[in-house]
């Protein structure tokens, strides 16, 4: 097995050690991935990674499954297997009365089945062990999604300088679909293109709406290369820019620039959040920034973590996660500025490298 999916498999096994934990059922697709290198879209059937602390990992797999080769104990099984007594004599090992950590992406019908043959045993959801792992980037995944956020910044200057008066947001969201697959990768989530008024909804779903002098043009888009997201907003202004709202756009990336100023280790996340939110909050703002500071980000574009007051725990170098203040007045104008950051040893490396200041498109 690969040296670096040896280490994360090495690295839960201390965190199920931390709660107490001998065993976990990993379900979650990607989560697997990251662990062994090994992808399989289980659909409806019986797909899971039995993490041990005692090194004695193994795949439990249906025999319509294609995997590589992978130095990892494999349990095969048909459908008319009887799947669940299988996973259950084999977590039974350490004991029929040990707590069992669950994935909580596990679905009901096996876990409750699971439940019923093992009364006896405690299960817990888990899967905070395998997120604090994916929470901290390797080597690896730092250059990836450095790469990831190389090629997004590329599509972003180009979709800007597409953008035309007349034209309506779908007409641009089909482009930067068109630009991501020139650029060889995918796109990560639907984008958000938002004209005018309609960018006062932080999740508009691009529309026939034709964009004229003087909207702002808001621009969240992202992309997936080798696995790893990208997620990057930038908001411009179409022919001209009205004094009110490009106040309000330098407003918000001082927000921006701010909160990414005191990042380092040790940092709460709720402090970040903080930094931002009370600058657009001093202008008369606050109750127009409507959402949460950032998001966790890496094999998904939302991953577990963000960056919001609620969040006390702290920063740790190797971790990626977004930084997006926004203000969004109703019926009149929206603007948000999206860095992704990667967390250093003494601060953070800022991922996006499109200028953040307003600009003038179409």
């Amino acid at each position: 097995m690969e040296e670096i999916y040896t280490a994360r498999l090495n690295r839960v096994c201390k965190e199920l050690e931390k709660e107490g934990l001998e065993q976990m059922i990993v379900s979650d697709p990607l989560s697997i991935r990251y662990l062994t290198g090994v992808w399989v879209q289980p659909y409806e059937r019986l797909y899971a990674l039995h993490v041990r602390t005692d090194g004695k990992h193994c795949f439990f797999l249906n025999n319509l499954f294609v995997i590589p080769e992978v130095d990892l104990d494999k349990i095969w099984m048909a459908d008319t297997d009887d799947c669940i007594g299988i996973v259950a004599s084999r977590i039974a090992q350490f004991g029929s009365e040990k707590a069992v950590g669950i994935d909580r992406n596990w679905p009901a019908g096996f876990l409750l089945e699971l439940m019923e043959r093992n009364p006896k045993a405690k299960y817990v959801n888990a899967s905070v062990c395998v997120d604090r792992v994916r929470s901290i980037k390797d080597a690896f995944e730092q250059e990836k999604m450095r790469e990831s956020s190389r090629l997004n910044d590329a599509c972003m200057e180009k979709i800007a300088a597409f953008i035309k008066e007349g034209m309506t947001e779908k007409e641009c969201a089909d482009q930067v679909r068109a630009l991501f697959k020139e650029a060889g990768v995918t796109e990560g989530f639907d984008t958000i293109l938002s004209f005018g008024a309609n960018a006062a909804d932080p999740h508009h779903e691009p529309d026939d709406t034709r964009l004229k002098a003087g909207d702002c043009v808001v621009i969240d888009m992202g992309c997936v290369k080798d696995g790893y997201c990208s997620d990057m907003t930038r908001t411009f202004f179409c022919g001209e820019a009205p004094a009110e709202y490009a106040s309000i756009h330098d407003l918000v990336r001082r927000a921006n620039e701010r909160a990414e100023s005191i990042i380092r280790p040790g940092v709460r996340f709720c402090d970040i959040d903080r930094a931002a939110r009370e600058l657009i909050t001093e202008a008369g703002y606050g109750p127009y920034f409507n959402h949460r500071l950032g998001h966790s980000i890496g094999l998904q574009d939302h991953e577990p973590g963000d960056v919001s007051l609620a969040n006390t725990a702290c920063v740790e170098e190797g971790m990626t996660f977004s930084i997006e203040p926004g203000v969004y007045l109703p019926g009149k104008f929206g603007v948000r500025v999206e860095d992704l950051v990667l967390v250093t040893k003494d601060g953070c490396e800022v991922l996006n490298h499109v200028d953040k200041n307003w600009k003038i498109i179409g």
